[in-house]
């Protein structure tokens, strides 16, 4: 499975590719992507996720939308399996 490349972004709205939704907010992964609710993790990925995905050797950047966008498409495009947790208004 491939991941899939934010397709576009503006503020308040993110377009996945392979996906009719449009997010305000969202995660991605290799083969899919769904909308990221607040009230399951707040507005922030939990420390505890932070240090899971380091323990078992994953590399974990966290920057703002719009660099994270360009980056996570940059590997996404060179075939890297790559997720992502999304804002659209940070």
């Amino acid at each position: 499975m491939t991941s899939p490349e934010i397709a576009s972004l503006s503020w308040g709205q993110m377009k996945v590719q392979g996906s009719n939704t449009t997010y305000k907010d969202c995660k991605v992964w290799p083969g899919g992507s769904r909308i990221w609710d607040w009230r399951e993790t707040g507005t922030e990925v939990p420390s505890s996720t932070v240090e899971y995905l380091k323990k078992h050797g994953i590399d974990v950047r966290v920057l703002q939308t719009e660099q994270a966008v360009k980056e996570y498409n940059a590997l996404a495009a060179q075939g890297v399996r790559v997720g992502g947790v999304f804002h659209s208004t940070c």
